[in-house]
């Protein structure tokens, strides 16, 4: 489908020299009116400055806008991180208008960086004078790092006869592994829903996507997912539990879904697409569990690369994972690893359970990616 934001948003983006050669590296996501707010936060130990801030922020389920830079991730800065972070919020909010608690503030880049304030400064005015609704795509290619192609995603439903629009963009290539990946995702809707509903759904969406993807099992200081709803459709209010929220439920997923194929597609030096489904498991923990112990392995990953169908290291890597299985009932198939999408099943044959993740190719150009980046 065409890619629309919803009913109330509007976005943009600046090239404000945080990268080099007048790249894209400052975009805005503005709703019109405040919108309730939920949101799903990395899980390393040490959160970067604009994830603290923004969690701070939504301490009332609420927001209006999200500024985000890429190049400088705004990590490992201390006191003096967290100060900028806060400064860019309350920047931002004297040029919309609005509270700084309504503003959420996001980086991805390199660690250890402070952020360049001056250029930042110069930046947000550009950033709200160029809003509008076709800015959604300008700002999909600002949050990108080693990205190659801009991740959008969005999907439509009806609610009480009125049209109700999802979107999201993302940005993730490399270091990407669940609880969650390195990543910032933002997604938006027009739906009236309760914040309750609104948080189970990102919660249901961002198991089955974000943390269902690994591309080499590392996790970032910065990652998250924020979802904004401003009620512009002016549906019936949707509360968890109804069937508008199963509606709503399926969209949502199926934009974080995309998103995170996208991701995986993406994956730094990635040849391979690559779906691992582990059924039969004890319970569906224990076969995502085993799934992500097959998409993890390197030994998995580089078979896949050179085309070499050695199926004891899939074996290998459920067996080393931790969860029941018995090897007289163990039963692996995998397609022609000549094709550029690869699925592999596993049936541990002693249960019910069933997951599936999804994982790219380990190749020399990921190796030189990361040699490099810095």
């Amino acid at each position: 489908m065409k890619i629309i934001i919803p009913q109330g948003f509007k976005a943009g983006a600046v090239a404000s020299g945080i990268k080099k050669r007048e790249k894209l590296d400052l975009a805005l996501i503005f709703s019109q009116v405040p919108s309730k707010a939920a949101a799903m936060f990395t899980t390393n130990n040490f959160p970067a400055a604009p994830v603290k801030v923004c969690r701070e922020h939504l301490n009332k389920g609420r927001s209006q806008a999200v500024i985000v830079n890429s190049g400088n991730a705004n990590s490992f800065t201390g006191q003096a991180g967290i100060k900028d972070a806060r400064a860019t919020a309350a920047l931002l909010a004297a040029n919309l208008g609005i509270k700084k608690e309504g503003v959420l503030v996001a980086s991805t880049g390199i660690i250890g960086k402070r952020l360049p304030m001056d250029k930042i400064k110069a930046g947000v005015p550009l950033l709200v004078k160029g809003l509008s609704a076709a800015g959604i795509h300008k700002a999909a290619r600002a949050i990108m790092t080693t990205d190659t192609f801009p991740k959008l995603a969005g999907a439509e439903f009806t609610c009480g006869g009125k049209k109700i629009t999802v979107t999201g963009m993302t940005k993730g290539a490399g270091m990407i592994a669940p609880n969650m990946a390195t990543m910032l995702c933002f997604i938006m809707t027009d739906a009236r829903i309760e914040s309750g509903a609104l948080k189970a759904g990102l919660r249901a969406a961002v198991n089955a996507s974000f943390n269902s993807i690994t591309i080499d099992g590392c996790m970032s200081t910065n990652d998250m997912v924020l979802a904004m709803a401003n009620g512009y459709a002016e549906n019936p209010a949707i509360k968890a539990g109804s069937a508008s929220f199963k509606k709503f439920q399926h969209a949502l997923s199926s934009v974080c879904l995309l998103l995170a194929k996208m991701m995986v597609i993406d994956g730094e030096g990635a040849t391979k697409f690559i779906e691992i489904k582990v059924k039969g498991a004890r319970n569906d923990a224990q076969a995502k569990k085993a799934a992500l112990a097959v998409a993890n392995s390197n030994l998995v990953k580089t078979a896949i690369y050179g085309e070499n169908p050695n199926w004891g290291r899939i074996v290998c890597a459920i067996g080393a994972s931790g969860v029941e299985v018995k090897e007289e009932t163990l039963k692996v198939k995998f397609s022609p690893l000549a094709k550029k999408d690869i699925f592999i099943e596993a049936d541990l044959n002693i249960g019910k359970g069933e997951a599936v993740t999804y994982t790219s190719d380990l190749t020399p150009e990921y190796i030189k990616i990361n040699a490099e980046y810095n």
